[in-house]
């Protein structure tokens, strides 16, 4: 993977006001953590983050900051966006030695779906977590976490034992914890009705002390 190398700013001071005149000036406002030093309030031009950040590879990675001729590693671990324009907003940065172990949580994908003989039969994936929380070094974060749904049949429960990780990188979850299950058309449906039930059941519940008031 190509190293992202992010140009930024010291900023004079932190508060709403200072990330505001940021934005002014066309760059995202962001902070600089971790290690043994105080938060460092920075920014960088918007369209270079921007840049970085469509990459898909800015997130959760190891990433070069570099102001003036000083550089050094930093992991980017949360990035706002704007609610209404989905344009980034302020970001957090953390101070990291690319050898340092670390905990970060690593998208997990699922493949080969027209292979699975379940979902070709109308099941249907249910997703229960999309990132898995990892320990690994700085330098080695996986990009992605891959499972491979070739065979599996309706009434499959795939968890995080069966998941495959890269060398020296380890889950940071149970093992029997459930990433994803395959459910037949009338499970899903049965799921749906009870959900729906529970929300009725509950909307009547309220509507009942409303009417007879508080307890």
């Amino acid at each position: 993977m190509a190293d992202i190398v992010l140009n930024v700013e010291v900023r004079p001071s932190t508060g709403s006001g200072a990330a505001r005149a940021a934005r002014r000036a066309g760059q995202v406002p962001g902070i600089l953590y971790g290690g043994d030093k105080a938060p460092v309030p920075v920014s960088v031009r918007a369209n270079e983050f921007r840049k970085a950040l469509y990459t898909g590879k800015l997130l959760g990675h190891l990433v070069t900051l570099k102001y003036g001729a000083e550089t050094q590693r930093v992991i980017a671990k949360a990035i706002d966006m704007h609610p209404v324009t989905d344009e980034p907003w302020h970001f957090d940065l953390y101070r990291v030695d690319a050898h340092q172990q670390i905990k970060i949580a690593v998208p997990v994908h699922f493949v080969n779906q027209e292979e699975s003989p379940g979902l070709k039969r109308g099941g249907t994936l249910n997703i229960a977590l999309h990132t898995v929380t990892v320990s690994c070094a700085a330098d080695h974060i996986p990009e992605e976490l891959v499972f491979d749904l070739t065979g599996l049949e309706i009434g499959a429960s795939i968890r995080l034992s069966e998941l495959k990780l890269p060398a020296n990188v380890e889950a940071a979850l149970p093992t029997d914890t459930v990433l994803a299950s395959i459910a037949g058309a009338s499970l899903q449906a049965d799921e749906d009705e009870a959900a729906d039930t529970a929300v009725a059941e509950g909307a009547a519940a309220e509507s009942a002390v409303e009417e007879g008031g508080e307890a």
